[in-house]
């Protein structure tokens, strides 16, 4: 703990020194050096373990003062202002109707946890990617995506892996380093993949659609995971010592009653299963047992198929012409209800052909005429669209991969196919239920975190893990987290507006804008500045202390608070593994075997920061992984 003691207080001495050689006297020292100074010192005490909401509440209150003071309030008047600063910005904050939903949230992931799913996800994943290089590694990697998109809690994703994970590896002779860089690395994607409490808060603050922030992070977040495998099995490939492939016995698949039963008609599963249909009376096998069985085997076909069928109605449904359907408010026709009687043509006003009569009588006869040449075309059936070529594309692929699929589905594989239908299965329709709604505008984050609880129950009764003590302990832990969030809006509220008082962000303003700054170099400065803040503080400590600061400036550099944000949720991934505040380790560390040491995990860390870096990157240079799916879908 003293290398780790001593780079903590190293940056603390920076900071103040820094704050005393920039600050400039106190002669000349204007009410935005305060705002400044005011900055410092909340890093300061926030690095020195002072609680990060009630410190920044206690700051901004003690600035705010100085602030109205500033501007020529007696003693007594200031302190009445400040503290009715202070209930405004409580009030304003408690009634933000995005924030129900992270209690919502956090309780659906408390009662997953407790569903006990994880374990089984975790070893029928590593039974099934058994023969990749790095098997129990990415599997890690992949549990871990999966719960932190149902749980979105990095504490509780890190700690359940390092119980579950962390033995096994070290039991394989897999590295330290390397098995604790993907436990800490994995369980921070709860933070970046929706629903994730990060993005609402983000959304909260920058005042961003968080149902846009989710539909926008889902690729990213899906990226960094495939990094961090890729890298996983390029290390596993190239330095197999560091993590060895399994043995046949960690390979091995044991069969349940009914598979054996199964498996005396042969390996593959689809003919045998055939051939059960016939002898299942002399395997002792009843119609029951083989109608579950077909159910297990021929689910995927049926998903298949519906899957194709729906997307095929969806590529080929008619898309009715509105240039005549809606004539009748863009100008083709005049409305009735919004135009005045001037608008409307007159019975005096109809041209008729060169030649007619123009007698009155035969006027109305027009009427009935137009009419029936127009019926038709209004009652003219709508012809559906082509099939698209991507979609026999799509169709083709998802053909061969089934013909794979059966044709390498042998008796063990079953087994571990229905291991995933107990465990992945729940937790993906789940997550879809979730996030679909939201991503679809069928339901506000809200509604969408409400259906996830119920969610959680139900996946809590499945498993015959509800009871009441599972429920205490989990309305508890979401008070204490929500408390915990709500009280940090709190502060963060009453800070910024301290800060704006004193007119420390008109100063940092003036000084960006003053560098002459292009829109790639901004982006590169902002993003420098959270990796660096990511080392001392956490995510939330810089979304609700710093967004505020870089928020104002986007519009000047013509930047996209969405793209921003994204930005922004794949660098606070370092939040949680750089030193010395890097909690994820501490998790770790919390549950390892004493022979891991902080220095291990802290090393094994930074080549998954590396990674992180390099999302950043990528993310930048093609934007569209991450405005593709907003932009499509909120057009």
């Amino acid at each position: 703990m003293r290398k780790e003691l001593y780079f903590g207080f190293s940056i603390m001495a920076a900071i103040v020194l820094g704050t005393i050689v920039l600050m400039p006297s106190p002669s000349e020292m204007t009410n935005g050096h305060l705002g400044l100074l005011m900055l410092s010192l909340v890093v300061v005490a926030i690095m020195m373990g002072f609680p990060t909401a009630f410190t920044l509440m206690g700051m901004g209150m003690i600035f705010a003062f100085f602030a109205y003071q500033a501007q020529g309030d007696g003693g007594a008047q200031a302190i009445q202002r400040t503290l009715d600063l202070m209930v405004q910005r409580t009030f304003a904050v408690m009634t933000n109707d995005v924030l129900v939903s992270i209690p919502l949230f956090v309780f659906m992931g408390y009662l997953v946890e407790r569903a006990n799913l994880i374990e089984k996800l975790f070893k029928s994943l590593h039974l099934s990617l058994a023969r990749v290089p790095g098997a129990l590694a990415v599997a890690t990697l992949v549990t871990c995506a999966i719960f932190a998109t149902a749980t979105g809690i990095v504490g509780a994703v890190v700690t359940l892996m390092g119980l579950l994970a962390l033995p096994s590896m070290l039991k394989g002779g897999y590295s330290v380093k390397l098995a604790a860089g993907a436990i800490t690395a994995g369980g921070c994607l709860g933070i970046l993949i929706p629903p994730s409490v990060m993005l609402i808060v983000y959304g909260a603050t920058a005042g961003v659609s968080v149902v846009k922030l989710y539909a926008g992070a889902f690729f990213p977040g899906i990226m960094l995971a495939g990094l961090y495998i890729a890298y996983v099995i390029i290390v596993a490939k190239l330095k197999p010592e560091l993590a060895p492939p399994l043995s046949e016995e960690e390979r091995r698949v044991e069969l349940s009653p009914v598979t054996k039963k199964l498996s005396h008609f042969g390996e593959s599963a689809l003919p045998a299963f055939l051939k059960a249909i016939k002898g299942h009376r002399a395997a002792n096998m009843s119609l029951w047992e083989l109608f579950k069985q077909f159910l297990v085997i021929i689910g995927p076909l049926i998903f298949f198929v519906v899957i194709m069928t729906a997307m095929h109605r969806a590529a080929t449904a008619p898309v009715q012409d509105f240039a005549v359907a809606g004539m009748a408010s863009d100008g083709g026709m005049i409305s009735l209800e919004s135009a005045s009687e001037e608008d409307l043509p007159q019975a005096d006003s109809i041209a008729l052909p060169p030649g007619a009569d123009s007698d009155p009588e035969e006027k109305p006869e027009a009427a009935p005429a137009l009419a029936e040449v127009a019926a038709p075309e209004a009652a003219a059936p709508l012809e559906p669209l082509p099939t698209p070529t991507w979609y026999w594309i799509v169709l083709g692929i998802g053909i061969a991969i089934g013909l794979v699929f059966y044709y390498l589905l042998s008796m063990a594989r079953l087994e571990i196919f229905k291991m995933l239908l107990g465990s992945f299965f729940p937790l993906a329709t789940l997550i879809l239920a979730v996030l679909g709604t939201i991503v679809f505008g069928l339901a506000t984050p809200t509604e969408a975190a409400a259906i996830g609880a119920l969610g959680g129950f139900l996946l809590a009764w499945a498993y015959k893990q509800l009871n009441m003590t599972v429920v205490k302990e989990s309305v508890f832990l979401t008070a204490k987290t929500s408390a915990m969030v709500c009280w940090l809006f709190v502060g963060s509220s009453i800070f910024s507006a301290a800060f704006a008082l004193l007119g420390g962000q008109e100063l940092i303003e003036k000084w960006v804008l003053s560098l002459g700054l292009s829109k790639i170099e901004f982006l590169i400065l902002s993003q420098v500045i959270i990796f660096l803040l990511g080392w001392p503080l956490e995510w939330t400590e810089i979304i609700v202390i710093f967004m505020p600061i870089f928020i104002p400036l986007l519009a000047h550099f013509q930047v996209d608070p969405l793209f921003f944000g994204l930005l922004v949720a794949l660098n606070l991934q370092t939040a949680f593994l750089s030193p010395p505040v890097a909690m994820a380790a501490f998790y770790l560390k919390g549950v390892a075997p004493p022979h891991v040491t902080l220095n291990q995990i802290f090393a094994g860390m930074l080549p998954f920061m590396g990674i992180q870096i390099v999302a950043i990157v990528i993310l930048y240079l093609v934007p569209e992984i991450g405005l593709w799916l907003p932009n499509f879908l909120y057009k």
